[in-house]
């Protein structure tokens, strides 16, 4: 890879970790874009009740409103943006936040369910298209990411992956 496309990736990389790390820290303290104060982790909002008390469509809605405002839902939404985002913008164990982003994209992608062009309620889908919807390509771009060892330029990539257990399990890397 030259050296622009890497710092390129890099970059791509860093923004990408700094999405889920927003995400964290705007459910967890309310910062009043996506979460208000009052519905924040730290006061005793749920960060999942609000999206998935709402899922009204798709093969499994009455599962993920059943998951809604769950504390083990909560903790694992939060531990998988947290863990996401700091390994992400570190550039460490860059295939495990690929699986686990894609897996959470995978079934934030599910609770929307774009290929419903309308909700139970009648309402039109919030989707501009039925598969290719940012959850798809938040996905795309972390599976890149671990693929082009992005965290080798600008991160802990190299250091990360000469550990003594990163090296034994290569998966970690």
């Amino acid at each position: 890879m030259t050296t622009s496309a890497a710092k390129w990736f890099a970059t791509l990389r860093i923004t990408t970790g700094l999405l889920f790390l927003w995400a964290f820290l705007d459910k967890t303290f309310g910062l009043g874009y996506s979460t208000t104060s009052a519905n924040a982790w730290v006061n005793g909002g749920s960060p999942t009740k609000g999206f998935l008390s709402h899922v009204d469509t798709g093969p499994f809605a009455d599962t993920l409103k059943g998951w809604a405002g769950g504390w083990l839902t909560d903790w694992l939404f939060m531990l998988g943006l947290l863990g996401i985002g700091l390994a992400v913008t570190l550039g460490i164990g860059l295939r495990i936040s690929a699986i686990a982003g894609t897996l959470m994209m995978l079934l934030m992608w599910v609770a929307e369910w774009p290929l419903a062009q309308t909700t139970l309620t009648g309402q039109p889908s919030s989707s501009t298209n039925p598969i290719i919807d940012y959850h798809f390509v938040y996905a795309v771009v972390l599976i890149t990411l671990a693929i082009a060892y992005a965290g080798n330029t600008w991160g802990l990539g190299r250091r990360w992956a000469a550990l003594d257990i990163v090296r034994q399990n290569r998966w970690l890397i």
